[in-house]
């Protein structure tokens, strides 16, 4: 009796093998039984033939048509040997591997369209000891072989055990295997059986099923079998991780588009529809735009593609966010100007102290406004150390006109894209910041700040300030283009306004585009002014304290300006009130008692010991020491020019960390003395005789620059002559060759250190008056100044008789 089990695998050989068959015996098949010592032979291209298995065989060659015909006339026996090598159509003996099975002809069928059927049962095993006749069939000496019983029989029932379990979970993984085989798995009670069984049906190669028939013995051959089972098993899991995978994705995606139909139906039920309501809003809200024809076309052009769009795509909604900025973009729209120059001038000066020039910069701007109606925004750039207002400025600008505000950092920016945009091509692309800012704005005439200017990076992204060069063009910023937006928009009614602290890495072309207006330091005078106005009510009100609880006199600000802060701006100075405040707020909280006008006395516990002093400045006690002023990014500062003499043979030694321009000033200034010396009773042979140093203290800070070299020459001079410079005089200045005197920058920050550390005398050049006249009087005040020419007169005015 025959029970079927199908497997969708089929077989090519001799023709092609339909699903394989095994049969219920109690003892392994062909026992009992005698065969004769000579069988015809048959040869499978693609399989393996193993005992108890029934399989159907198309027979298709001459020789094997033969040998099946022979053998069903006879005693329905065969021999069925697999051959190595599937491309031969005529194998030899060396062509048939050597142990191959017994096979009985159960049924032997003529098709319709001629070819030949034969229904195979496996019965016992052979090995070929010879090849009788290869003509018209192949006819073979075979001899029966036997299994070798197992001899650790408890091991043998461990690994059919384990055989068992693996075929359920083989069974149960494949979708191609019914889950009634394991039932008739179970029902196979012999162990060999079993063991064919499962060999036929595992999906392995050729070769190693034709090893598992070969191995007589069964606890080998078991072994096999469930090293393949597991090969198998994890392919099974592997792929079964995969499909389940596969098919959650792709059944969330028909659940979602099959919600989505039905969304859909039901909304269009009920008269509504989404993204019809959607391209509705935004084609009204184009109507109420202010935007040009070019500009409306190409909305309406785009509002058209975006209907062809289906909703579930994902362009749709790149789409739809590119026409909703078109759409929030403020086109043509602008606020509403402040002509009232007097309120702007009030507002300006209520914010910030100081910052004369730029105050009247905007004001002139507002005024030809008024007068003419229409005019590009000035492009201004605010250049001066940290600290003095640059950027807070801005805001105030945008309080007094009435516009809005926007602040852009540039420090650190590498990618030009933040300026342009990307193309709408790309993933997750999206417009410039200017762009960006001009949305959240809401309109086309803001105040913005573009802030650390000096400060745009360049790499392999591309070069931001190059960017820059169309947004601060007014002849091209009327026609700027971002490669998101694909449109021109205006920005020439914009008040574009940058900050630096330095000109020196401004791109040339990109500084020709700004109007520079230089901030200086503030004095120790609008210091206090603006620690008064502004600093203390904010400290007050960030640290929660009232008015009546402390009072800082002029005299603890002067004190804190002129021992605990070393700077231009303010910031430093904003600290150290901070920290006044954390005292008081202190002692409020906790109801201890205090000083509510705090005396200067208290400001060393409080603050600490003081970390400047002016003393140290003015000991000067010795020829050959003079002191200059000197620039600097957070201000202006003096500096001492130390120069001595020491026997040796007119050697020049230059110390202090000076740079190449200060160096030639050096040289320059002793070649002037060594050409004047009969002038300035200095006799000649001391050059050749006296080594020469000059130093400059603070020698990890680089110096240099022109403006030392009168300097120089006077504690040059003082030094040969033995003469001392005259006390609290400081000096800046360049000198020539002939003796001539030359301007210098950065004036009022000098003049402002010089005052700060007590100087009283300060030598210019007669040029740089007029920088002297920008500065407040009420700022130069202790202090006289002497404008010269010549160096002749600096000597005359520095040296004491």
């Amino acid at each position: 009796m025959f029970e079927e089990y199908l497997f969708s695998q089929g077989f090519d050989d001799d023709g092609d093998f339909l699903p394989l068959m095994t049969i219920d015996e109690e003892s392994e098949p062909g026992s009992g039984e005698t065969y004769p010592d000579h069988l015809p032979l048959i040869a499978l291209k693609n399989t393996v033939l193993f005992p108890g298995i029934v399989i159907p065989i198309t027979v298709g060659r001459d020789r094997s048509i033969n040998a099946i015909n022979k053998a069903y006339a006879e005693d329905r026996l065969v021999a069925v040997l697999a051959q190595r090598d599937q491309k031969e159509e005529n194998p030899s003996k060396e062509d048939l591997y050597a142990v191959g099975t017994v096979a009985r002809i159960l049924k032997l069928l003529k098709m319709p369209d001629g070819t030949t059927t034969a229904i195979l049962q496996g019965r016992k095993r052979f090995v070929l000891n010879e090849l009788l006749e290869e003509e018209k069939l192949l006819l073979g000496s075979v001899e029966i072989l036997e299994y070798q019983k197992a001899e650790d029989q408890l091991e043998f029932e461990a690994i059919m055990s384990s055989v068992m379990d693996l075929a359920k979970k083989i069974i149960e993984l494949s979708p191609n295997i019914p889950s009634e085989a394991v039932v008739m798995l179970s029902n196979i009670s012999n162990k060999i059986s079993l063991l064919n069984f499962i060999a036929s049906n595992i999906g392995a190669k050729i070769v190693i099923k034709q090893s598992i028939l070969e191995e007589s013995n069964l606890i080998e051959k078991s072994k096999k079998i469930l090293s393949e089972m597991n090969n198998e098993l994890q392919l099974l899991e592997l792929k079964d991780k995969i499909e389940n995978k596969v098919r959650g994705d792709i059944e969330k995606q028909q659940r979602d588009y099959f919600l989505n139909q039905q969304l859909k139906t039901i909304q269009e039920e009920l008269g509504q529809n989404p993204q019809e309501e959607e391209v509705h809003k935004l084609s009204e809200g184009a109507k109420k735009k202010k935007w040009s024809k070019t500009v409306s076309d190409f909305f309406q052009k785009e509002l058209k593609r975006l209907r062809r769009i289906n909703p579930q795509v994902a362009e749709y909604s790149v789409q739809m966010n590119y026409l909703e900025l078109l759409l929030d973009l403020p086109w043509n729209e602008f606020s509403e100007d402040n002509f009232d120059l007097r309120n702007v001038k009030e507002v300006l000066d209520e914010d910030h102290f100081g910052l004369e020039k730029v105050k009247e910069r905007i004001l002139e701007h507002l005024a030809v406004l008024k007068l003419k109606g229409d005019m590009k925004a000035p492009i201004l750039c605010l250049v001066g150390p940290p600290g003095v207002g640059k950027t807070s400025l801005g805001r105030s600008v945008a309080r007094s006109l009435g516009r809005e505000f926007i602040r852009m950092s540039l420090g650190g920016l590498h990618d030009e894209s933040e300026i342009r945009g990307h193309r709408k091509t790309y993933i997750g692309a999206m417009p410039g910041r200017i762009i960006q800012s001009l949305k959240r704005a809401g309109t086309s005439n803001p105040v913005f700040i573009l802030d650390e200017i000096d400060k745009v990076g360049k790499d392999f992204r591309g070069d931001p300030s190059s960017a820059l060069l169309e947004v601060l063009d007014p002849e091209q910023n009327t026609t700027f283009h971002d490669n998101y937006l694909e449109l021109e928009y205006d920005l020439s009614k914009v008040m574009f306004i940058a900050t630096a602290n330095s000109l020196n890495t401004i791109q040339p072309a990109l500084l020709d585009r700004m109007e520079i207006i230089e901030i200086s330091g503030y004095s120790q005078e609008e210091k206090v002014e603006i620690a008064k106005r502004h600093l203390i009510p904010k400290q007050l009100e960030e640290h929660g304290l009232e008015q009546e609880h402390v009072n800082l006199t002029n005299e603890i600000l002067n004190k804190v300006v002129e021992e605990y802060t070393r700077e231009s701006g303010v910031r430093s100075l904003n600290r150290q009130i901070g920290s006044l405040m954390r005292f008081v707020a202190k002692s409020v909280a906790m109801e201890e008692p205090y000083n509510q006008t705090l005396k200067v006395e208290e400001l060393s516990d409080i603050l600490g010991p003081r970390k400047y002093s002016s003393e140290m400045y003015q000991a000067v006690n010795k020829p050959g020491v003079a002191i200059g002023l000197a620039w600097t990014p957070v201000g202006g500062d003096i500096l001492f020019i130390e120069s001595s003499l020491s026997k040796g043979k007119g050697k020049l030694t230059l110390t202090g960390n000076l740079g190449d321009v200060m160096k030639e000033s050096a040289t320059t200034a002793l070649t002037y003395l060594k050409s004047h010396c009969d002038e300035l009773g200095i006799d000649a042979s001391v050059f050749t005789e006296k080594d020469m140093h000059i130093h400059i203290p603070q020698g990890a800070i680089p110096k240099d620059g022109p403006s030392a070299g009168i300097t120089m020459l006077s504690a040059l001079t003082s030094a040969f002559s033995k003469r001392l410079i005259k006390p609290y005089m400081a000096m800046t200045g360049e000198i020539t060759l002939r003796g001539k005197v030359l301007p210098v920058g950065g004036i009022k920050e000098k003049l402002l250190a010089a005052r700060r550390v007590g100087m009283t005398d300060i030598i210019l050049c007669k040029e740089n008056e007029k920088h002297v006249r920008e500065i407040k009087p009420e700022y130069l005040n202790g202090m006289k100044l002497h404008y010269v020419e010549e160096m002749s007169e600096v000597l005359e005015l520095a040296l004491e008789n």
